[in-house]
């Protein structure tokens, strides 16, 4: 069983950071924004946004913040059994990877994050779960093997044009056109590297933002659904309740009070 030893979320300029992992661990970190750089086995590596460094047993590192740059990291100190299956941790070297799947890897990583800082119960039944779904992703990228940087950069500029138009009703004709491909292609290729359908993603990213406006904003949650694309107020609230697990109503009590 994979099971995370320590969880962390590393925010700042002045990090430094300096270990030995021992035999049957791993150190799995995710750099969420800006550029860090790490020393493993000697070896520079320069981690930026959306990749993440495995590191195993009986490697030494040490890992610092760049000098005026801010960057953030979620790091999860685990320990399993390579016979559990997954390649990644059969392998003896470090392994450094940018997943396709950026988003949702990272969404796995807070929400273990977040049960490690709150525990509430069986957190770490949840953690093991939401890890080995994380270290799922990654093998499973990696059983595909190197993807040519045109894809990333397909992929990549179908993400940037979504974030664009997340509030528009998007197809695949649009992403199509955003990378000078078919629509079939863009559908097929964004499935493949982000391991969701562009409806998926978008319906994530409105989610995302509707979060926000629900804590941050006054709004209604009727003006929040419109202003996201939703003139459904019942499909809206379907999906809300199958991302996030909660009803839209459930998080206006965090909004900060009315001056």
């Amino acid at each position: 069983m994979i099971t995370p030893l320590e969880v962390r979320h590393i925010n700042g300029v002045g990090w430094y950071e300096e270990a030995v992992q021992t035999e049957g661990t791993w150190r799995l970190s995710l750099v969420t924004y800006g550029k860090c750089v790490y020393w493993v086995n000697g070896e520079k590596q320069i981690m930026e946004k959306g990749e993440l460094l495995l590191i195993p047993g009986d490697v030494s590192y040490y890992g610092k913040s760049i000098p005026t740059v801010t960057h953030t990291q979620i790091v999860v100190h685990l320990q399993g059994d390579p016979a559990d299956g997954l390649p990644a941790l059969e392998r003896a070297e470090v392994l450094r990877h940018r997943p396709g799947c950026y988003e949702l890897i990272h969404e796995r990583m807070k929400a273990i994050h977040q049960q490690w800082q709150e525990r509430p119960s069986y957190y770490v039944m949840m953690s093991q779960a939401l890890l080995m779904e994380v270290l799922i992703y990654v093998n499973r990228e990696l059983d595909r093997g190197v993807i040519p940087p045109e894809k990333h950069m397909h992929a990549e500029r179908m993400k940037r044009y979504i974030e664009r138009h997340y509030r528009e009703k998007l197809t695949k004709d649009d992403l199509g056109d955003a990378i000078g491909k078919t629509p079939n292609y863009a559908a097929a290729l964004f499935k493949s590297m982000t391991n969701q359908t562009i409806s998926q993603y978008v319906h994530d990213q409105r989610m995302k933002r509707a979060l926000y406006l629900l804590t941050e904003s006054q709004l209604s949650i009727q003006e929040i659904a419109e202003f996201l694309g939703y003139r459904d107020l019942s499909y809206f609230y379907r999906i809300f309740k199958r991302i996030t697990g909660t009803q839209p109503s459930d998080w206006l009590h965090e909004r900060p009070p009315v001056i």
